[in-house]
């Protein structure tokens, strides 16, 4: 087990470690934070001295050196736009952005699994019919659209929501739903699929033979079996959800990580726009790292198997 551990984090920590390189080099070769902060009218002094001040003039390998020693000491930069610490900013919004993603993933694996699982238990049943086309809406509609038409229906024509912002518990509404409909029609369809399959195999039957109650053949063998892929999407959804409030927050004028991402990045604020995504390459890492984990105690035979290795 020890060994299963130390491998998921050792591959956990390169993983951080390419998407910080990868972001720091992108980020510099999208374009100049000096021209986009001051203007393309800017004075050629203040423009130097805005890229001496932030150490822009310096060649990019320093400039990763620099960084990487920050990073060591827990200092994550100052944003250029703002003057304050970079993980500050970030930190602020994060609590607004749990708000909408914590009550969408509750939603997602409430409502995806169990409609999932039904309708594999009834197929070609009505139920079933209609989960699978509910889960074909979900994941074929984007995110922008949704949003848009659910403020469209329910903000402008029957005026029952707000549009945007944070004020009361209302403005949360859309912005969950938005969140969550492609979440619940992709987990829907994907326990369907992973508890038929798990229901026509050997064992399943073998079970039913020896006069177990269906429903202990159901949680305690088919579910459990087929609760492995289910909970790597769960893991990946997990994981996404910062990542993935970036157009909903957009929409709804929502005061969160996703809107802080777009602001920056437009600002070329390289000190944020990194911190931003360390934050959501850490809990995509972190999030897979408890899927890993999930599998060894739902197999032991993955957990074994990858020690070996």
């Amino acid at each position: 087990m020890l060994n299963f551990l130390l491998s998921r984090l050792a591959r956990a920590f390169l993983t951080i470690m390419l998407v910080m390189t990868f972001a720091f080099v992108v980020l510099r070769l999208s374009g100049d934070p000096a021209m986009v902060m001051l203007g393309p009218d800017a004075p050629k002094d203040a423009v130097d001295a805005f890229r001496a001040r932030w150490g822009l003039n310096d060649p990019i390998w320093q400039q990763y050196l620099a960084y990487l020693t920050q990073i060591l000491t827990f200092d994550f930069g100052v944003s250029m736009r703002d003057q304050s610490p970079a993980i500050d900013l970030v930190l602020e919004r994060i609590p607004a952005t749990l708000a909408l993603t914590i009550p969408a993933l509750i939603l997602k694996v409430g409502i995806g699994i169990p409609a999932g699982v039904y309708a594999a238990l009834h197929r070609e049943s009505i139920a079933d019919r209609g989960v699978i086309m509910m889960s074909i809406f979900g994941f074929t509609i984007p995110s922008f659209v949704l949003g848009l038409v659910l403020v469209l229906i329910f903000a402008v024509t029957l005026d029952w929501l707000p549009s945007g912002g944070q004020d009361t518990w209302r403005h949360a509404i859309l912005p969950i739903a938005t969140m969550s409909v492609g979440g619940i029609g992709i987990l829907a369809r994907f326990s369907r699929s992973a508890m038929i399959e798990v229901l026509g195999q050997p064992y399943i039957r073998t079970a039913m033979a020896k006069g177990l109650p269906w429903r202990d053949v159901v949680w305690k063998h088919a579910l459990r079996n087929a609760a492995v892929p289910i909970v790597t999407l769960v893991g990946f959804m997990v994981g996404a959800l910062i990542a993935g409030a970036v157009v909903v927050e957009s929409i709804f004028s929502w005061p969160g990580v996703g809107r802080l991402i777009v602001v920056s990045v437009s600002n070329r604020d390289l000190a944020v726009v990194q911190c931003l995504l360390l934050v959501i390459a850490s809990s995509m890492v972190i999030a897979n790292l408890f899927v890993d984990l999930a599998y060894g105690l739902l197999d032991p035979r993955l957990r074994h198997k990858s020690a070996a290795h």
